[in-house]
C-alpha cells in the first residue's frame, strides 16, 4: 500500500533489497514476505519520516534501522497480536523521534527540536488543509491559529491528519500504513477536525472523502 506516488519518489529509498542491505552493510537475510512488506510500505514511511524530520536523508537512515530491526525480528513481528503494519509504524515513530532527539542525547533541547520538527509537519498538513477546504476557512485573518491547534492534537490524530492532508493518503491507505481499521483513521480525523473547529471558532463541514 503505497499510496499516491510523488514527483522525487525515485529519491526516497532503493527500490532493491539488495540495495537497502548493501547501504547499510549488515549480513542478514531479507525473508520474501518482509521484502514484499518493504515494498509495499517502505515509500509512504520515508515520505512520513522526512515531513516530520525535514530531512529526506535522515528520513532514509530512519527507514533503514526498521527494516533491519524487521528483518531481524521477522518471525517475532509476524506473531504479533497487533499485526506486523502496526509493529512497524510503532517502531517507526520511535526511531522518528530518537532521530529529531540524537544531536542532543539527555538534553532538554532535544524535546524542544522535536517540538520544531512536529510544528513543520503540521504546517505541511495545515497548508493543505487550507488549500482544500478553502471555503471553509475563508474567514482566517491567519493560518497561524491553524498550526497551533494541529501541534496541539493527540498523536494518532496528528499522524492521521498529516498522512491524509500533507502526504495525501485516503482513509484506506492510512489505515494500511499504520496498522489500523479504516474506520478508526476516519474517526481520528473526524474528532482532529472538530478540535480543530471548535479551537479556530469555525465551521469546517462533514469530513466527505472520497476513497
Amino acid at each position: 500500500m503505497t499510496g499516491s506516488e510523488d514527483d522525487d519518489s525515485h529519491d526516497t529509498m532503493p527500490t532493491s533489497v539488495e540495495d537497502l542491505k548493501a547501504l547499510r552493510g549488515i549480513p542478514y537475510e531479507m525473508p520474501s514476505a518482509l521484502e514484499s512488506f518493504y515494498r509495499t510500505y517502505a515509500q509512504a514511511q520515508v515520505r512520513y519520516a522526512a515531513t516530520i524530520l525535514n530531512d529526506k536523508d535522515a528520513a532514509k537512515t530512519v527507514v533503514r534501522h526498521l527494516y533491519r530491526h524487521l528483518a531481524m525480528n521477522w518471525a517475532a513481528v509476524q506473531l504479533e497480536e497487533c499485526g506486523a503494519e502496526a509493529y512497524a509504524w510503532r517502531n517507526l515513530k520511535r526511531l522518528v523521534d530518537d532521530q529529531a532527539r540524537a544531536p542532543f542525547p539527555g538534553d532538554p533541547l532535544g524535546a524542544a527540536l522535536a517540538a520544531r520538527d512536529r510544528a513543520h509537519a503540521g504546517h505541511e498538513a495545515a497548508r493543505e488543509m487550507l488549500r482544500s477546504m478553502r471555503s471553509q476557512m475563508a474567514d482566517l485573518d491567519s493560518p497561524i491559529g491553524l498550526y497551533t491547534a494541529l501541534g496541539g492534537l493527540p498523536e494518532r490524530q496528528f499522524d492521521v491528519i498529516v498522512l491524509h492532508y500533507a502526504l495525501g493518503y485516503c482513509s484506506q491507505q492510512v489505515a494500511h500504513i499504520m496498522g489500523i481499521h479504516p474506520s478508526t483513521v476516519r474517526a481520528h480525523r473526524s474528532r482532529a477536525r472538530e478540535r480543530i473547529a471548535a479551537e479556530l471558532g469555525i465551521d469546517l463541514g462533514d469530513d466527505e472523502e472520497k476513497e
